[in-house]
Protein backbone atom coordinates (compact mmCIF):
# COMPACT_ATOMS: atom_id res chain seq x y z
CA UNK A 1 0.00 0.00 0.00
CA UNK A 2 2.78 2.40 0.94
CA UNK A 3 4.67 1.60 -2.27
CA UNK A 4 1.54 2.14 -4.39
CA UNK A 5 0.89 5.50 -2.66
CA UNK A 6 4.47 6.58 -3.27
CA UNK A 7 4.13 5.62 -6.94
CA UNK A 8 0.93 7.67 -7.30
CA UNK A 9 2.57 10.64 -5.58
CA UNK A 10 5.56 10.43 -7.91
CA UNK A 11 3.22 10.23 -10.89
CA UNK A 12 1.35 13.33 -9.77
CA UNK A 13 4.62 15.23 -9.28
CA UNK A 14 5.86 14.23 -12.75
CA UNK A 15 2.51 15.15 -14.31
CA UNK A 16 2.59 18.51 -12.52
CA UNK A 17 6.10 19.26 -13.73
CA UNK A 18 5.15 18.30 -17.29
CA UNK A 19 2.11 20.57 -17.11
CA UNK A 20 4.23 23.47 -15.87
CA UNK A 21 6.73 22.83 -18.67
CA UNK A 22 4.00 22.78 -21.33
CA UNK A 23 2.37 25.95 -19.99
CA UNK A 24 5.76 27.66 -19.77
CA UNK A 25 6.67 26.64 -23.31
CA UNK A 26 3.34 27.89 -24.68
CA UNK A 27 3.61 31.20 -22.78
CA UNK A 28 7.16 31.89 -23.94
CA UNK A 29 6.28 31.05 -27.55
CA UNK A 30 3.36 33.47 -27.43
CA UNK A 31 5.49 36.18 -25.78
CA UNK A 32 8.35 35.93 -28.27
CA UNK A 33 8.06 35.82 -32.06
CA UNK A 34 11.02 33.46 -32.52
CA UNK A 35 14.01 31.95 -30.82
CA UNK A 36 17.12 34.06 -30.69
CA UNK A 37 19.08 34.40 -33.90
CA UNK A 38 22.50 35.92 -33.44
CA UNK A 39 24.20 37.74 -36.29
CA UNK A 40 26.98 35.54 -37.62
CA UNK A 41 30.54 36.79 -37.62
CA UNK A 42 32.66 37.09 -40.71
CA UNK A 43 36.37 37.81 -41.07
CA UNK A 44 37.64 41.06 -42.57
CA UNK A 45 41.33 41.24 -43.45
CA UNK A 46 43.16 43.62 -41.15
CA UNK A 47 40.12 43.98 -38.88
CA UNK A 48 39.23 40.49 -37.71
CA UNK A 49 35.79 39.21 -36.78
CA UNK A 50 32.85 41.59 -37.10
CA UNK A 51 29.15 41.03 -37.69
CA UNK A 52 27.77 40.07 -41.07
CA UNK A 53 26.80 43.41 -42.70
CA UNK A 54 23.06 44.09 -42.98
CA UNK A 55 22.18 40.84 -41.15
CA UNK A 56 19.28 40.68 -38.67
CA UNK A 57 19.63 40.00 -34.95
CA UNK A 58 16.81 38.60 -32.81
CA UNK A 59 17.52 38.87 -29.11
CA UNK A 60 15.24 37.61 -26.34
CA UNK A 61 15.46 40.02 -23.42
CA UNK A 62 14.24 37.75 -20.62
CA UNK A 63 14.73 40.47 -17.98
CA UNK A 64 12.21 42.80 -19.57
CA UNK A 65 10.05 40.14 -21.19
CA UNK A 66 10.66 41.73 -24.59
CA UNK A 67 12.15 40.71 -27.89
CA UNK A 68 14.65 42.95 -29.66
CA UNK A 69 15.08 42.88 -33.42
CA UNK A 70 18.02 44.86 -34.80
CA UNK A 71 20.02 44.94 -37.99
CA UNK A 72 23.73 45.44 -38.54
CA UNK A 73 24.72 48.34 -40.75
CA UNK A 74 26.76 48.02 -43.93
CA UNK A 75 29.99 48.04 -41.90
CA UNK A 76 28.98 45.12 -39.68
CA UNK A 77 28.15 47.01 -36.46
CA UNK A 78 24.80 47.19 -34.66
CA UNK A 79 24.14 50.85 -35.39
CA UNK A 80 22.63 53.19 -37.93
CA UNK A 81 24.39 53.83 -41.22
CA UNK A 82 27.31 56.25 -40.73
CA UNK A 83 26.69 59.92 -41.39
CA UNK A 84 28.37 61.46 -44.42
CA UNK A 85 31.94 62.70 -44.11
CA UNK A 86 30.66 66.19 -44.96
CA UNK A 87 28.12 66.16 -42.12
CA UNK A 88 30.70 64.86 -39.65
CA UNK A 89 33.24 67.51 -40.68
CA UNK A 90 30.71 70.33 -40.44
CA UNK A 91 29.80 69.58 -36.80
CA UNK A 92 31.20 67.67 -33.84
CA UNK A 93 31.52 63.97 -34.52
CA UNK A 94 32.03 61.42 -31.71
CA UNK A 95 33.13 57.80 -32.18
CA UNK A 96 32.26 55.34 -29.40
CA UNK A 97 34.41 52.21 -29.46
CA UNK A 98 34.01 49.21 -27.17
CA UNK A 99 32.74 45.69 -26.59
CA UNK A 100 29.27 44.33 -25.83
CA UNK A 101 28.29 47.49 -23.92
CA UNK A 102 28.67 49.45 -27.14
CA UNK A 103 27.26 46.70 -29.34
CA UNK A 104 24.27 46.62 -26.96
CA UNK A 105 22.24 43.78 -28.46
CA UNK A 106 19.84 44.02 -25.51
CA UNK A 107 18.01 47.17 -26.64
CA UNK A 108 16.75 48.59 -29.96
CA UNK A 109 19.23 50.83 -31.76
CA UNK A 110 16.99 53.84 -31.05
CA UNK A 111 17.46 53.30 -27.29
CA UNK A 112 21.26 53.03 -27.32
CA UNK A 113 23.16 55.60 -25.28
CA UNK A 114 24.99 57.25 -28.18
CA UNK A 115 21.72 57.74 -30.11
CA UNK A 116 20.01 59.14 -27.00
CA UNK A 117 22.97 61.43 -26.34
CA UNK A 118 22.86 62.72 -29.91
CA UNK A 119 19.13 63.48 -29.55
CA UNK A 120 19.68 65.27 -26.22
CA UNK A 121 22.59 67.28 -27.68
CA UNK A 122 20.41 68.41 -30.59
CA UNK A 123 18.07 70.01 -28.04
CA UNK A 124 20.61 71.32 -25.53
CA UNK A 125 23.67 72.06 -27.70
CA UNK A 126 22.18 72.59 -31.17
CA UNK A 127 24.96 74.91 -32.36
CA UNK A 128 27.51 72.05 -32.12
CA UNK A 129 25.60 69.68 -34.46
CA UNK A 130 26.83 66.59 -32.61
CA UNK A 131 26.74 63.31 -34.51
CA UNK A 132 27.72 59.89 -33.14
CA UNK A 133 28.67 56.45 -34.37
CA UNK A 134 29.19 53.22 -32.41
CA UNK A 135 31.76 50.56 -33.18
CA UNK A 136 31.23 47.68 -30.76
CA UNK A 137 31.93 43.95 -30.94
CA UNK A 138 31.39 41.67 -27.96
CA UNK A 139 34.37 40.10 -26.17
CA UNK A 140 36.97 42.52 -27.52
CA UNK A 141 39.45 44.70 -25.64
CA UNK A 142 41.16 47.92 -26.71
CA UNK A 143 43.91 46.14 -28.67
CA UNK A 144 41.36 44.20 -30.72
CA UNK A 145 39.37 47.41 -31.24
CA UNK A 146 42.23 49.37 -32.81
CA UNK A 147 41.21 48.34 -36.37
CA UNK A 148 37.66 49.55 -35.65
CA UNK A 149 39.17 53.02 -35.55
CA UNK A 150 41.80 52.55 -38.24
CA UNK A 151 39.48 51.05 -40.85
CA UNK A 152 36.11 52.64 -40.03
CA UNK A 153 35.89 55.42 -37.44
CA UNK A 154 38.87 57.36 -38.80
CA UNK A 155 37.09 57.90 -42.12
CA UNK A 156 34.81 60.44 -40.42
CA UNK A 157 37.65 62.32 -38.66
CA UNK A 158 35.98 62.33 -35.22
CA UNK A 159 36.55 65.26 -32.89
CA UNK A 160 36.27 62.91 -29.93
CA UNK A 161 36.97 59.20 -29.49
CA UNK A 162 35.42 57.61 -26.39
CA UNK A 163 36.59 54.17 -25.36
CA UNK A 164 33.88 52.42 -23.35
CA UNK A 165 35.79 50.38 -20.79
CA UNK A 166 34.44 47.34 -18.98
CA UNK A 167 36.21 45.15 -16.42
CA UNK A 168 36.51 42.37 -19.02
CA UNK A 169 38.84 44.57 -21.05
CA UNK A 170 41.70 43.97 -18.61
CA UNK A 171 41.14 40.30 -19.38
CA UNK A 172 40.55 40.50 -23.12
CA UNK A 173 43.61 42.63 -23.84
CA UNK A 174 45.89 39.89 -22.49
CA UNK A 175 46.62 37.33 -25.16
CA UNK A 176 47.08 34.63 -22.51
CA UNK A 177 43.89 35.35 -20.57
CA UNK A 178 41.77 35.85 -23.69
CA UNK A 179 43.04 32.62 -25.25
CA UNK A 180 42.28 30.75 -22.03
CA UNK A 181 38.74 32.11 -21.93
CA UNK A 182 37.82 31.25 -25.53
CA UNK A 183 40.10 28.36 -26.48
CA UNK A 184 42.07 30.37 -29.04
CA UNK A 185 45.67 29.94 -30.09
CA UNK A 186 47.50 32.98 -28.65
CA UNK A 187 49.62 33.26 -31.82
CA UNK A 188 46.63 32.91 -34.16
CA UNK A 189 43.99 35.30 -32.88
CA UNK A 190 40.91 36.37 -34.88
CA UNK A 191 41.46 39.97 -33.71
CA UNK A 192 44.35 42.36 -33.48
CA UNK A 193 46.50 41.22 -30.57
CA UNK A 194 49.80 42.01 -28.92
CA UNK A 195 52.88 39.91 -28.30
CA UNK A 196 56.33 40.38 -26.79
CA UNK A 197 59.31 40.33 -29.12
CA UNK A 198 62.70 38.88 -28.19
CA UNK A 199 63.45 42.02 -26.17
CA UNK A 200 60.20 41.84 -24.22
CA UNK A 201 58.71 44.83 -26.07
CA UNK A 202 54.98 44.70 -26.82
CA UNK A 203 54.16 44.72 -30.53
CA UNK A 204 50.93 44.51 -32.50
CA UNK A 205 50.04 41.35 -34.40
CA UNK A 206 47.33 41.52 -37.11
CA UNK A 207 44.34 39.16 -37.00
CA UNK A 208 44.88 35.75 -38.56
CA UNK A 209 42.30 34.61 -41.15
CA UNK A 210 43.35 30.98 -40.51
CA UNK A 211 42.64 31.15 -36.76
CA UNK A 212 40.01 28.38 -36.89
CA UNK A 213 42.62 25.81 -37.89
CA UNK A 214 44.51 26.45 -34.66
CA UNK A 215 41.77 26.45 -32.02
CA UNK A 216 42.71 24.70 -28.80
CA UNK A 217 41.34 21.14 -28.68
CA UNK A 218 38.12 20.68 -26.74
CA UNK A 219 37.38 17.89 -24.32
CA UNK A 220 34.56 15.56 -25.36
CA UNK A 221 31.29 16.89 -23.98
CA UNK A 222 29.23 14.63 -21.69
CA UNK A 223 26.01 13.37 -23.25
CA UNK A 224 23.93 15.58 -20.93
CA UNK A 225 25.73 18.72 -22.18
CA UNK A 226 25.16 17.73 -25.81
CA UNK A 227 21.50 16.95 -25.13
CA UNK A 228 20.97 20.23 -23.27
CA UNK A 229 22.61 22.29 -26.03
CA UNK A 230 20.38 20.64 -28.59
CA UNK A 231 17.30 21.27 -26.44
CA UNK A 232 18.05 24.99 -26.05
CA UNK A 233 17.98 25.27 -29.83
CA UNK A 234 14.39 24.10 -30.08
CA UNK A 235 12.73 24.86 -26.74
CA UNK A 236 11.86 28.35 -25.50
CA UNK A 237 11.60 27.07 -21.93
CA UNK A 238 15.06 25.48 -22.07
CA UNK A 239 16.49 28.70 -23.50
CA UNK A 240 14.89 30.71 -20.70
CA UNK A 241 16.27 28.31 -18.08
CA UNK A 242 19.71 28.55 -19.66
CA UNK A 243 19.60 32.35 -19.60
CA UNK A 244 18.70 32.34 -15.93
CA UNK A 245 21.43 29.80 -15.13
CA UNK A 246 18.76 27.43 -13.80
CA UNK A 247 20.31 24.55 -15.68
CA UNK A 248 23.83 24.97 -16.93
CA UNK A 249 26.90 22.82 -16.65
CA UNK A 250 30.14 24.57 -15.82
CA UNK A 251 33.17 24.56 -18.13
CA UNK A 252 35.86 24.68 -15.45
CA UNK A 253 37.21 21.26 -16.47
CA UNK A 254 37.66 22.51 -20.04
CA UNK A 255 39.31 25.74 -18.89
CA UNK A 256 41.70 23.79 -16.69
CA UNK A 257 42.72 21.63 -19.65
CA UNK A 258 43.35 24.72 -21.80
CA UNK A 259 45.33 26.33 -18.99
CA UNK A 260 47.60 23.29 -18.78
CA UNK A 261 48.24 23.55 -22.54
CA UNK A 262 48.83 27.31 -22.61
CA UNK A 263 51.07 27.46 -19.53
CA UNK A 264 53.74 25.54 -21.44
CA UNK A 265 54.03 28.29 -24.08
CA UNK A 266 56.29 31.35 -23.60
CA UNK A 267 53.44 33.82 -24.15
CA UNK A 268 51.40 32.28 -21.36
CA UNK A 269 54.02 31.17 -18.86
CA UNK A 270 52.47 33.31 -16.09
CA UNK A 271 49.25 31.28 -16.13
CA UNK A 272 49.13 29.03 -13.10
CA UNK A 273 45.39 28.63 -12.63
CA UNK A 274 42.03 29.60 -14.15
CA UNK A 275 41.30 33.27 -13.55
CA UNK A 276 38.15 35.40 -13.67
CA UNK A 277 37.77 39.05 -14.80
CA UNK A 278 36.19 39.91 -11.44
CA UNK A 279 39.56 39.28 -9.77
CA UNK A 280 40.68 42.71 -10.96
CA UNK A 281 38.61 44.03 -8.05
CA UNK A 282 41.02 42.46 -5.59
CA UNK A 283 43.62 44.55 -3.78
CA UNK A 284 46.60 42.52 -5.03
CA UNK A 285 46.91 40.70 -8.34
CA UNK A 286 48.80 37.57 -9.40
CA UNK A 287 51.44 38.03 -12.15
CA UNK A 288 49.11 36.86 -14.96
CA UNK A 289 46.61 39.62 -14.13
CA UNK A 290 49.35 42.22 -13.65
CA UNK A 291 50.39 41.39 -17.19
CA UNK A 292 46.80 42.05 -18.27
CA UNK A 293 47.23 45.61 -16.97
CA UNK A 294 50.38 46.02 -19.08
CA UNK A 295 48.58 44.87 -22.22
CA UNK A 296 45.67 47.19 -21.45
CA UNK A 297 47.97 50.19 -20.99
CA UNK A 298 49.63 49.30 -24.30
CA UNK A 299 46.28 49.18 -26.13
CA UNK A 300 45.07 52.49 -24.69
CA UNK A 301 48.42 54.11 -25.52
CA UNK A 302 48.01 52.98 -29.13
CA UNK A 303 44.64 54.76 -29.23
CA UNK A 304 46.24 57.89 -27.72
CA UNK A 305 48.87 57.93 -30.44
CA UNK A 306 46.21 57.70 -33.12
CA UNK A 307 44.11 60.44 -31.55
CA UNK A 308 47.13 62.77 -31.28
CA UNK A 309 48.12 62.03 -34.87
CA UNK A 310 44.64 62.77 -36.19
CA UNK A 311 43.93 65.83 -34.03
CA UNK A 312 41.17 64.15 -32.01
CA UNK A 313 40.52 64.12 -28.27
CA UNK A 314 40.46 60.77 -26.50
CA UNK A 315 38.39 59.96 -23.41
CA UNK A 316 37.47 56.78 -21.55
CA UNK A 317 34.05 55.99 -20.13
CA UNK A 318 34.04 53.42 -17.32
CA UNK A 319 30.95 51.23 -17.20
CA UNK A 320 28.81 51.72 -14.08
CA UNK A 321 28.35 49.26 -11.21
CA UNK A 322 31.18 47.03 -12.40
CA UNK A 323 33.98 49.59 -12.65
CA UNK A 324 32.75 51.84 -9.85
CA UNK A 325 34.60 55.09 -9.18
CA UNK A 326 37.35 56.42 -6.90
CA UNK A 327 38.31 53.88 -4.24
CA UNK A 328 37.36 50.85 -6.33
CA UNK A 329 40.60 48.89 -7.06
CA UNK A 330 39.79 48.23 -10.71
CA UNK A 331 38.76 51.87 -11.29
CA UNK A 332 41.98 53.02 -9.65
CA UNK A 333 43.96 50.71 -11.94
CA UNK A 334 42.24 52.15 -15.01
CA UNK A 335 42.73 55.68 -13.66
CA UNK A 336 46.46 55.11 -13.22
CA UNK A 337 46.75 54.11 -16.88
CA UNK A 338 44.61 57.02 -18.08
CA UNK A 339 46.33 59.65 -15.95
CA UNK A 340 49.77 58.55 -17.12
CA UNK A 341 48.61 59.20 -20.70
CA UNK A 342 46.66 62.37 -19.93
CA UNK A 343 43.29 60.83 -20.81
CA UNK A 344 40.14 61.95 -18.94
CA UNK A 345 37.70 59.36 -17.57
CA UNK A 346 33.94 59.81 -17.73
CA UNK A 347 32.49 57.91 -14.79
CA UNK A 348 28.85 57.04 -15.31
CA UNK A 349 28.86 55.50 -11.83
CA UNK A 350 29.84 58.83 -10.26
CA UNK A 351 27.09 60.53 -12.29
CA UNK A 352 24.50 58.08 -10.95
CA UNK A 353 25.64 58.58 -7.37
CA UNK A 354 25.54 62.37 -7.75
CA UNK A 355 21.95 62.26 -9.03
CA UNK A 356 20.97 59.58 -6.50
CA UNK A 357 20.24 56.90 -9.07
CA UNK A 358 20.39 53.29 -7.99
CA UNK A 359 22.96 52.01 -10.55
CA UNK A 360 21.41 48.54 -10.48
CA UNK A 361 18.15 49.95 -11.83
CA UNK A 362 19.98 50.63 -15.09
CA UNK A 363 21.21 47.05 -15.43
CA UNK A 364 19.55 43.94 -16.82
CA UNK A 365 19.89 41.57 -13.85
CA UNK A 366 20.14 38.37 -15.91
CA UNK A 367 22.06 39.73 -18.86
CA UNK A 368 24.26 42.21 -16.96
CA UNK A 369 24.21 44.94 -19.61
CA UNK A 370 22.43 48.29 -19.63
CA UNK A 371 18.67 48.40 -19.99
CA UNK A 372 17.01 51.45 -21.67
CA UNK A 373 17.18 53.37 -18.37
CA UNK A 374 20.89 52.63 -18.06
CA UNK A 375 21.49 53.80 -21.62
CA UNK A 376 19.63 57.03 -20.87
CA UNK A 377 21.79 57.68 -17.80
CA UNK A 378 24.98 56.99 -19.76
CA UNK A 379 23.82 59.41 -22.46
CA UNK A 380 23.18 62.10 -19.85
CA UNK A 381 26.58 61.50 -18.20
CA UNK A 382 28.43 61.88 -21.51
CA UNK A 383 26.44 64.99 -22.43
CA UNK A 384 27.17 66.54 -19.03
CA UNK A 385 30.87 65.89 -19.55
CA UNK A 386 30.68 67.50 -23.00
CA UNK A 387 29.05 70.59 -21.51
CA UNK A 388 31.94 70.87 -19.06
CA UNK A 389 34.48 70.31 -21.87
CA UNK A 390 33.03 72.26 -24.78
CA UNK A 391 36.47 72.84 -26.25
CA UNK A 392 36.38 69.23 -27.44
CA UNK A 393 34.03 70.24 -30.23
CA UNK A 394 35.87 73.40 -31.29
Amino acid sequence: MTLRLAAWNALFVIAGLLLIAVVGEIYLRLANPALEADIPFHFVDGVGLIREPNAELRYANWDAGSFVVSRANSLGFLDREPVSAERAAAGCHIAFIGDSFVEARQVPIADKFHVRMEEMAARELPHLDITTQAYGISATGQIAQLPFYDEYARRLSPNLIILVFHINDFFNNSVALHSLQYGLDPDRMPYMSAYRDENGTLKLRPPDPEYKRFLLPRLPKPWRDRAWNRLTGISYLAKWMDKKDLWRYGSYRQLQAWMDMLAERPCCALLDKVYRPSQFKEESLPPALEEGLEYTAFGIEQFKRRADRDGARLAIMATPVYMGSRGDPQFERLSAIAEALGIPIISDHAYNIWYEHDPWEGILRIDGHWNPTGHQWVAAAVLEWLKANRGVCD
